[in-house]
């Protein structure tokens, strides 16, 4: 599923390239990504509005259309925007929505497992239609804080760091790839309890989370092997290959030379290396 930093550079990419434009019109395939209302309900709010604004709040996209309404998108386990230049361009495989703008070009939503979602929706309702927005711990890219106020935050609650990290509740964004990469980073076991770290290693963690999501989204994201994350314009992320220990089980620590362990938390694969993380 994308994470944050990938969800972010999308919405950087769609702040340049879709606000401002007028959607002229709007085709929707089947019934599972626009599974709220029926086709015709949810292209009547889309068509003729313009885009005046792109947010983020965690995981989803929050489209701010001119009406006042917020066009939502939940890319769920492999949903893909896609900025088409021309119509005449190929549409790939599990195209479920088109929205084609009046100066040109089409915005597609791709999503070949159909576990994401559009809906429209206005502000006040937002919270409501999607319940886990209002519950939603703070941003780590947009809500900076002090390492002393983050430990403040880490003793409240004694829970093992990995699972505390993935927490949306805790943490906005952060999923299974991130959470390892940000625990080696800082130098961290996953089954570290939060309320176990000295003062030292609370700044580490904060610092390794931040640095970690910046780098992140400044290579655009991590494409696993399927390769399903895509940026806007159809490319794969760039941070796969900067990983220290995500999905690099038995190679070679990039700090101490140590070989990446895998182990099994909550029935999902983690990465790890034992020597540097204590």
């Amino acid at each position: 599923m994308p994470e944050l930093p990938e969800v972010e550079t999308l919405r950087r990419d769609l702040e340049k390239e879709v606000v401002g434009r007028r959607i002229k019109a709007v085709a929707v395939n089947g019934t599972r990504s626009v599974r709220r209302v029926t086709k015709k309900v949810f292209i009547g709010r889309v068509e003729g509005h313009r885009i005046i604004g792109i947010n983020r709040k965690g995981k989803y996209l929050l489209v701010r259309l001119d009406g006042g309404d917020i066009l939502v998108v939940h890319l769920g386990m492999s949903g893909q925007l896609l900025r088409a230049k021309s119509a005449k361009e190929p549409k790939e495989k599990h195209t479920h929505a088109v929205f084609t703008f009046s100066q040109g070009g089409e915005l597609r939503f791709v999503d070949p497992r159909t576990f994401g979602e559009l809906f429209v929706t206005t502000p006040d309702e937002l919270m409501t239609e999607v319940p886990e927005l209002a519950h939603l711990g703070f941003d780590p890219l947009e809500d900076i804080m002090s390492w002393v106020d983050f430990g403040e935050l880490l003793r409240k609650r004694n829970v093992k760091l990995k699972a505390l990290l993935m927490d949306q509740k805790f943490i906005a964004g952060i999923g299974n790839i991130y959470s390892d990469e940000i625990l080696f980073g800082a130098g961290l076991r996953w089954d570290r309890t939060s309320e176990s770290l000295t003062s030292q290693e609370v700044r580490r963690l904060y610092r390794a989370m931040i640095e970690t999501l910046q780098d992140a989204v400044k290579h655009r994201g991590s494409s696993l092997a399927d390769e399903q994350y895509r940026d806007l314009f159809g490319a794969v992320g760039e941070f796969q290959s900067q990983h220290k220990v995500y999905d690099r089980e038995g190679e070679a620590c990039r700090r101490c030379r140590s070989t990446i362990v895998r182990v099994k938390v909550n029935g999902r694969s983690s990465f790890l290396c034992e020597q540097c993380q204590v």
